[in-house]
């Protein structure tokens, strides 16, 4: 994983919408009112709402919107590059990507009800995961995907992308799928894994049960 350089817990929301163009500001109608982000805390591999089908998003409002800022207050803190709903045990169709850390001008960003309409080429490459920590395989994906999907204004869109970011996509809309990277490798691989997979499941369990 990238390490992440800012950790931030409460920023006024003019400049929340400025730096990570969440929302359109002057709907609000207030230049004064604060959001506070929250970090939320990172489901684990044995969690069955990693193992669930996303539902929709239907509509994009203020929940929605705090909730994107959440995550991606999550994704920086825990040092991630990208960050599923599910994984913070919200099954809805939503992730964010932190879009900095592949583009010089980039900023992170929302990715709302993704669909992967066209895919091309093939690409493997090393990956880990928040919720399957300390792991790291090469997963074999398309290189080029074409991506229908709602920003965070609710604008739909359909644009292609190729490399890291087309990667990064891949492997969060397979969170909204119920499917984790340690399912693309192959049988051999994952069961070399069973005692790391099964450890870090027994420790999820523990924690589901704490906070019950």
């Amino acid at each position: 994983m990238i390490e992440q350089r800012v950790n931030l817990v409460s920023v006024d929301l003019f400049n929340l919408i400025n730096s990570l163009n969440l929302l359109n500001y002057r709907k609000l109608g207030t230049e004064t009112k604060k959001v506070t982000m929250n970090k939320l805390r990172i489901i684990k591999y044995g969690n069955p709402i990693l193992r669930m089908k996303a539902r929709k998003v239907d509509k994009i409002g203020r929940r929605i919107q705090k909730l994107v800022a959440d995550m991606i207050l999550t994704m920086q803190v825990d040092c991630g590059i990208g960050l599923a709903a599910p994984q913070v045990a919200e099954s809805i169709a939503l992730l964010v990507v932190d879009n900095s850390l592949i583009y010089e001008d980039g900023i992170p960003t929302a990715y709302i009800n993704p669909e992967i309409i066209a895919a091309e080429g093939e690409s493997l490459l090393e990956e880990g995961c928040l919720s399957v920590p300390e792991i790291h395989e090469e997963v074999k994906r398309p290189e080029i995907i074409t991506l229908r999907h709602q920003t965070i204004q609710g604008e739909t869109k359909e644009e292609k992308f190729d490399g890291l970011l087309a990667r990064v996509l891949q492997h969060e809309i397979d969170h909204l799928n119920g499917v984790l990277f340690v399912d693309r490798i192959s049988a051999l691989k994952k069961q070399l894994l069973k005692k790391e997979l099964k450890a870090i499941s027994e420790e999820e369990l523990m924690v589901m049960k704490e906070v019950a």
